[in-house]
């Protein structure tokens, strides 16, 4: 997600940019919106940044001032419908509405307004059309979005683009999701602003970072410079950043919460191999985020760290592939053994997490078939026992390995000579937290209010 300000410069090529830099977080569908001469231009559907825009495409939105989104459903439909950014019309406004995360009382926001669910196509959509209905009633579109997502429960991040050209940034009094500012030319001549899911989208269009969108506040940019607005007051904030964006969601090259990715992934590995350490030959990862860890793991044990399997670099992540048949299916598409480099050895495979524990079995199947003697497991996150409502598709305890079997039963089905998991003490090392990270996927603790029925495994 991503929204760029660049007076006197045509915004959409850098939206492109950054999008394509943040590809990693959604592979479903794509969508642009920009900002001219009063009106707003959508472009969005199914399929990876490079399918959905080309050169013809991005020649037709024109503007200084747009907004882009790369979609992971985690609820609602996933057909193109669905995609983002949402558009709303109204007399007094026309705006555009991009958002990452997922709210936990959207059935409840739908009844109290009169709405049927099933006429919204995502929670997003919903957020957009009690916008609308604000705004039609006369309150500003700022103060309606201050309003509504006052009202909201879950996780947000969001970027919203009006007929003007003004962008406003939300981020949840949690802060579940990545938002950060950043800035184009010098900061004290800016010539841009832009906001973006994750630092890398700034370096990839040269923009420089400033500092994270704060939980609880709204940043209104407009091409005059930027202001800070107080969803709610900071004594009602509380940090509670995803902890499985430094296991695997974030770029390794991005910085969260002023920590790099790469570094805290590659202490993962050093504290998994004190922690777990086991007679092998050679240190293996799984691409990509599996590899820092791999190296830091290597470093710690002394067991040399080497390539075992060679990635499709056209396949998109299998976590977040929609649909568990896609998942198991894509392992063997996305990945292939170095057999010279396997065969015979007894190697340590690192691995950033088990959910479902489908590909990880796959995974192992496919090593001994190409020739090694053992296989070792070690995954740089502790056990993922509890559904995710906050933005990760693992919508029912059913879906989770780790939720009905012990680490022992899950060895056995995965099919590996050993299986160990790092620590949550020691995950919290490695990021350099105690508790400012949401971590109720690991421990079953949740910072938000979460609804029975949705609870139970009710879909949106």
């Amino acid at each position: 997600m991503v929204g760029v300000v660049v007076p006197g410069r045509h915004a959409t090529h850098l939206c492109y940019d950054a999008l394509y830099a943040l590809q990693h977080r959604g592979q479903e569908s794509a969508g642009m919106a920009s900002a001219h001469d009063g009106q707003i231009t959508v472009v969005k559907d199914n399929g990876l940044v490079s399918h959905v825009f080309t050169d013809a495409t991005l020649r037709a939105l024109i503007g200084s001032e747009a907004i882009g989104h790369t979609r992971y459903s985690t609820s609602g439909s996933a057909n193109w419908t669905a995609a983002q950014p949402v558009f709303r019309s109204t007399p007094d406004a026309t705006f555009a509405l991009g958002h990452n995360g997922n709210l936990t009382n959207t059935h409840a926001l739908a009844e109290r307004a009169g709405i049927r669910v099933t006429s919204m196509l995502s929670d997003s959509d919903l957020v957009a059309e009690l916008v609308a209905r604000a705004v039609v009633e006369g309150v500003s579109l700022e103060d309606a979005l201050v309003d509504v997502v006052r009202g909201v429960d879950g996780a947000y991040s969001m970027v919203v683009l009006n007929q003007s050209g003004t962008l406003f940034a939300l981020r949840d009094p949690h802060g579940f999701r990545p938002l950060c500012l950043g800035y184009f030319g010098t900061k004290d001549e800016p010539t841009g602003w832009m906001v973006a899911s994750e630092t890398p989208a700034l370096d990839v269009v040269g923009a420089t970072f400033l500092r994270d969108v704060e939980p609880g506040e709204m940043i209104v940019v407009t091409p005059e410079g930027y202001r800070s607005r107080r969803i709610v007051e900071p004594e009602q904030t509380r940090q509670g950043l995803c902890i499985f964006e430094f296991v695997y969601f974030a770029r390794p090259d991005a910085y969260l919460m002023g920590r790099q990715v790469h570094s805290t992934r590659r202490r993962m590995g050093e504290l998994l191999a004190q922690q777990s350490s086991v007679d092998a030959d050679v240190v293996m990862g799984v691409p990509d985020s599996g590899v820092p860890a791999a190296e830091g793991f290597a470093k710690a044990s002394g067991i040399p760290f080497g390539y075992g399997l060679v990635k499709n670099r056209y396949i998109g992540r299998t976590f977040i592939s929609p649909d568990q048949n896609a998942r198991a299916a894509s392992v063997r598409r996305k990945l292939n053994p170095l057999r010279e480099a396997i065969e015979g050895q007894r190697l340590v495979v690192v691995d950033d997490s088990i959910v479902r524990g489908t590909t990880t079995r796959a995974l192992v199947q496919m090593l001994k078939d190409a020739g090694a003697r053992e296989v070792h497991l070690r995954v740089s996150s502790p056990p993922f026992q509890w559904p995710c409502f906050f933005g990760i598709d693992t919508p029912t305890r059913d879906d989770l390995l780790a939720a009905h079997h012990t680490v022992s039963e899950m060895n056995e089905f995965i099919g590996s000579d050993s299986l160990e998991f790092l620590t949550l003490e020691n995950l919290r090392r490695a990021i350099g937290v105690q508790d400012e990270c949401c971590d109720a996927c690991l421990t079953g603790h949740y910072p938000a209010p979460v609804p029975v029925e949705i609870a139970a495994g009710v879909r949106w």
